[in-house]
Formats: structure tokens, C-alpha cells, sequence
């Protein structure tokens, strides 16, 4: 049975960042949008970063993962599956989404995108993961909520991260 339930995660290291990327990116499949929100340094592009090269590892890839801040969208293939990582923070209409292509993106290919308030309100089923400091230097807190289609991830995610 798929709960969706919502889930918050005290990330005590930098460590244990880069594990929750590697474990969303087990469950990376076309289709799958997860939205990194939080305030600025709060981890969103470190966990995208993560995500994106455990993905093009599997496939025998060794490459830099740039923030796409001035670029604004990313793309990558990691064998049949495309990647696209999108920083929404230079975003100054929601019609520049349709420009990207982003819109088109959701549906087909393994989108992360960074300062998600920037589209608008969107129909998009999704993961959302929300950063946030820590109450100790060095320290993040994740919660991870789910809508539609994507409640079925996150029920896995959470199955993953408990193991």
C-alpha cells in the first residue's frame, strides 16, 4: 500500500547528504521530477550534484556537474535515461519553463529542479525534498513530501533509508 506519508531526516554530516542523493538516485526514472527547495547553501545543489553523478557512474561516466545557475538547465544521459537539472533562481517569468522545455522534460526524462517557487503553481507530480540548516554548524534537515504519482517513491526512499 502506498502511504506518501511525509518524512523528515536530521542530516548530521555532509555524509549523510550525499547518501540521501545516492539513495534518491536508485530510485531515478524518467518521468520523476523532485524539486530541491530550501535557502541558499542549504544543500540543494550538493544533493542534485550527488544524484547526477552516482546516475552517470553507473553508466561508466566520470564528469563535473556544474550548478546550472547561469545556464539555467543542465542536461545529462546516463544510458537511456536523460537528466535534467534545472536552477530556477534567474527565472523571472513562468513562461521562460516553456522556453527551456522543462515543461516537456517532467514527462519524459529524470528532472531536479533547484528554487521550484519560481514556476508558479504547477500540476507537476513530484518529489519534494526541502533543505534546511541543522541546529549545529554543519547540519541539514530534509523534509521530503510527495504528490501524485511520486507517493509511491517516496514510500521506497523511505524503505531505502531505513535500511
Amino acid at each position: 500500500m502506498t502511504s506518501g506519508a511525509p518524512l523528515t531526516i536530521d542530516l548530521a554530516s555532509e555524509q549523510e547528504t550525499l547518501q540521501l542523493a545516492t539513495s534518491l538516485a536508485k530510485l531515478a526514472a524518467p518521468g520523476l521530477t523532485v524539486l530541491l527547495d530550501g535557502p541558499v547553501g542549504a544543500g540543494k545543489t550538493t544533493v542534485a550534484r550527488q544524484t547526477i553523478q552516482h546516475l552517470l557512474a553507473e553508466h561508466g561516466q566520470l564528469e563535473d556537474v556544474p550548478s546550472p545557475t547561469f545556464t539555467i538547465v543542465q542536461t545529462y544521459e546516463a544510458g537511456p535515461l536523460e537528466i535534467w537539472h534545472a536552477d530556477l533562481y534567474r527565472l523571472t517569468s513562468t513562461a521562460e519553463l516553456n522556453e527551456l522545455g522543462l515543461d516537456a522534460a517532467f514527462d519524459t526524462a529524470f528532472c531536479l529542479v533547484e528554487w521550484p517557487d519560481r514556476m508558479g503553481e504547477s500540476s507537476t507530480d513530484a518529489l519534494t525534498i526541502t533543505l534546511g540548516y541543522g541546529p549545529s554548524e554543519g547540519t541539514r534537515t530534509a523534509d521530503i513530501s510527495a504528490t501524485g504519482n511520486a507517493a509511491a517513491v517516496l514510500d521506497r526512499l523511505q524503505e531505502s533509508l531505513s535500511q
